[in-house]
């Protein structure tokens, strides 16, 4: 199983801090760092010192580290044409050497479109569907050959499809908890599926669910990569799980069911019992991203113990 760090850089975050996040993980052996893409604080935090973009923020990246994957989990249809957003990520998968990776979804967070004047159509599904045809397309179209698209909310007219990306193919992720559609995108577009802050007994339905989906529409569920994202918190002891929690506004007391929270051994295990399931990759979701010693732990006591 892949070890991935994922953090939430709107909740307060400069690029000195993210950088530092980012490098830390890649120095410690992770094998991809991911972040949001939101520019609203979410919750009672201020967001101070304010948002970064995240294609931003992956192009500078890019340039910063040397061997750790870069992605968006995930990026908002809503936020981006798709054709700007295809030489996007072209443009940092050539400047990161073919590290880059990306996540679309449809976006969902009512209040940061309002804020920002975004527009946020009720039913959002089909722009998702075809900005993942477009993208895919753009990027698989051949040296000299142009691309084109016409649907209900896109039109592109012979576009050159420049930049090429470094990799193959670029690794395009989808999730979601839906029983039909997200998983019918993903087993058409995706290389990932990626399934958010369930029990072990949620991410296992849903995996069921997304194979059986896969074999109907004659996609091979094997070649469609499985993974996982949980809020993670962990402690040499219940006071440093205490800390840790109440810097992200997590209650320790709580049931942590749907979060990865306690002590080194407590979290080898349930990573264990997730890898039982048929994830292939996992995505610790840690917000205080000046907590630095958070990700050392975890790649001292934890990882180790993994392989």
């Amino acid at each position: 199983m892949q070890y991935c760090i994922f953090t939430e850089p709107q909740q307060g975050a400069t690029y000195d801090t993210i950088v530092a996040h980012a490098q830390r993980a890649e120095a410690l052996g992770f094998h991809a760092w991911f972040r949001s893409d939101h520019y609203l604080v979410m919750g009672d935090g201020d967001g101070l010192p304010g948002p970064t973009d995240a294609w931003t923020t992956l192009a500078a990246l890019a340039r910063e580290t040397s061997t750790i994957r870069l992605g968006t989990l995930v990026s908002s249809a809503t936020h981006r044409h798709p054709g700007i957003l295809a030489v996007q990520v072209a443009q940092v998968d050539q400047m990161s050497g073919g590290r880059a990776e990306f996540g679309l979804g449809t976006g969902w967070y009512a209040r940061e479109h309002e804020a920002f004047g975004i527009p946020f159509p009720d039913k959002r599904f089909g722009m998702l569907e075809e900005q993942l045809a477009i993208v895919t397309g753009y990027w698989a179209t051949p040296d000299g050959a142009t691309f084109s698209f016409e649907g209900d909310h896109y039109r592109l007219v012979d576009v050159p499809a420049l930049p090429k990306i470094v990799q193959e193919r670029m690794p395009v992720i989808v999730g979601g908890g839906g029983p039909r559609k997200t998983p019918q995108l993903a087993a058409r577009y995706a290389t990932e599926f990626n399934i958010g802050f369930r029990t072990l007994e949620g991410f296992a339905e849903v995996l069921d669910n997304v194979r059986a989906v896969c074999e109907e529409e004659e996609r091979d569920p094997a070649t469609l990569t499985m993974s996982a994202a949980w809020p993670t918190v962990v402690g040499r002891d219940a006071a440093e799980i205490a800390r840790r929690c109440a810097a992200v506004g997590i209650d320790p007391d709580s049931d942590h069911g749907e979060r990865l929270v306690g002590t080194p051994a407590d979290v080898v295990d349930r990573l264990g019992a997730l890898r039982e399931l048929g994830v292939d990759r996992v995505y610790l979701q840690t917000v205080d991203m000046t907590d630095l010693e958070h990700l050392d732990l975890i790649a001292a006591d934890v990882l180790p113990h993994l392989t």
